[in-house]
């Protein structure tokens, strides 16, 4: 019998990326999503696919649409201009979204993964991070909604794994990117993208000193379903331990577009981290997992996507177009 994979977030760029996935493996797939920050463009290629079916729902509120086998609870603002515009939201789906979705596993004794962030970190004060660590978090700073939303659904998903034995994942993700990321989200690789191919100047904030470190998606999905076939209980960095100052990264943004934007300054955002990046050790024993694809080859594969979302306004002669 075909096993039942229910996604929370699915409109989204992991969760529909997660989907694919499954579905590809043979699994149903249930995707439930309220697009708030969803989009159902990233499933239009599945409206004549009979292994999926999807449901507007808003997970605050209880939901059961069957029995399930796994539960995968992407379900959250994750962009910073999402969060920050809908910060009472994420704090709601990052605690009783967070339980609906446990509840829901207690129930039909599923697996439940849920997928966290290296923003649980906050600012670091240990580099690399490696998941023994507690973080640096201002609780209360524009960021915490976020922050302390994915905090607190990480202690809620232990405690159902310590109280009713709930068969729990954590995945804690690091920057990632790749087709289906929104071009207006406020992330950098989505910000550089667009403004390259737009021929605007590509805004960086602070000296660019600050690092990140970039997986693209497809690797990122390939470390949800290890963790997911895994025994782990406790989180588990997925991320791309190769780190980039943010103005290196401007400049790879550059080489691939081959765009002759410049690159302009802008004062910091309150708390932004001075540097993001996973100690992986954990990953690759348990799981056997590192990335593959490199930040450059990641941007290639991601060039058709960004330059077809912004095809309107280059038709509109709103942008120039990149030399190459």
């Amino acid at each position: 019998m075909t096993q039942r994979v229910l996604i929370t977030g699915a409109a989204g760029f992991l969760g529909s990326h997660l989907t694919d996935a499954f579905l590809a493996e043979g699994y149903s797939v249930v995707g439930v999503d309220n697009l708030c920050t969803g989009s159902l463009e990233n499933l239009k290629h599945l409206r004549s696919e009979p292994r999926f079916e999807f449901q507007e729902h808003d997970i605050c509120s209880p939901f059961d649409f069957g029995k399930v086998e796994y539960v995968f609870n992407f379900a959250s603002p994750a962009s910073p201009e999402d969060y920050s515009r809908l910060g009472i939201e994420t704090l709601a789906v990052g605690s009783s979204g967070t339980r609906n979705a446990l509840e829901l596993a207690l129930k039909y004794q599923a697996r439940f993964l849920h997928a966290s962030t290296s923003e649980c970190y906050g600012d670091p004060a240990v580099h690399p991070q490696s998941e023994d660590y507690w973080g640096n978090v201002n609780p209360v700073g524009p960021r915490s909604v976020y922050d302390e939303a994915k905090r607190f659904s990480e202690a809620l998903v232990m405690a159902y794994h310590r109280y009713h034995k709930v068969d729990t994942r954590l995945a804690r993700i690091f920057n990632t990117y790749g087709p289906r990321l929104q071009a207006n989200d406020g992330r950098v690789i989505s910000n550089f993208m667009v403004q390259a191919l737009q021929g605007q100047d590509l805004t960086v904030y602070g000296t660019g000193d600050q690092t990140r470190s970039f997986c693209y998606v497809s690797d990122e999905v390939d470390g949800f379903l290890r963790l997911s076939r895994s025994e782990e209980h406790f989180p588990v960095n997925l991320g791309n331990p190769d780190e980039w100052t943010i103005l290196d990264c401007a400049h790879a943004v550059l080489r691939v577009t081959g765009s002759r934007s410049k690159i302009v300054f802008k004062p910091l955002p309150v708390d932004d981290p001075a540097q993001r990046q996973p100690d992986t050790t954990r990953a690759r024993k348990l799981l056997g997992w590192e990335p593959k694809i490199d930040l450059e080859t990641g941007l290639r594969l991601s060039l058709e996507y960004f330059r077809s979302s912004i095809a309107p306004s280059l038709q509109a002669g709103s942008a120039t177009q990149p030399a190459h």
